[in-house]
């Protein structure tokens, strides 16, 4: 199937999905969860964000780049403090990024860029999720926080995976969470 093809099958099912209507079966099918997880081979990310900027629209929804929001929290301290503090946490990288303390971390500017577009009548969609290998920050991480849960729209998030049987791979190899999430495939 060409890429064309593809892509306009997957958007209409986003679409659908996105409806009104389809908010009590998206929980269900979710097991609770608010999330609608977009996959697609991580080769073809940029011909899918521009296909999704073309036609969901700006007065609806709001792309939210992990790989900004990870440059950004690297700017907060600096280049030189935070390669200094990632290779001293090296082994256990959720506590720079995903703490559970007062300091602002990238799971802290995640969650507040998605409750941002909410307030503001946006559906939020992640997108170059990618950036989040490595940072001990996980898909259900963001899909279980209690922010995404009470929304009355779902969060979308754009994925590079792909899907072998019923299993999902976070960049073509890490294995991900299929839990609290509608995938379309």
């Amino acid at each position: 199937m060409s890429f064309l093809d593809e892509n306009k099958a997957k958007f209409d099912n986003l679409k659908v999905s996105l409806e009104v209507q389809q908010r009590d079966q998206l929980r269900r099918k979710a097991n609770g969860g608010n999330s609608i997880v977009f996959t697609y081979n991580p080769d073809e990310e940029s011909q899918y964000i521009s296909k999704a900027k073309e036609i969901l629209l700006p007065d609806k929804f709001k792309f939210i780049s992990i790989a900004e929001l990870l440059v950004k929290f690297i700017d907060q301290d600096g280049i030189d403090n935070f390669e200094t503090y990632y290779y001293e946490f090296l082994e256990t990288t959720h506590v720079i990024f995903n703490s559970d303390d007062s300091n602002t971390d990238l799971m802290d500017l995640i969650i507040k860029e998605i409750q941002e577009a909410y307030e503001i009548g946006l559906t939020p969609i992640l997108i170059r999720t990618g950036a989040l290998y490595g940072t001990g920050i996980e898909n259900v991480n963001i899909m279980e926080h209690k922010s995404v849960i009470n929304m009355k729209v779902p969060l979308v998030i754009f994925y590079p995976s792909k899907i072998v049987d019923e299993n999902m791979y976070f960049l073509n190899f890490k294995p991900a969470s299929r839990y609290r999430c509608n995938v379309i495939e």
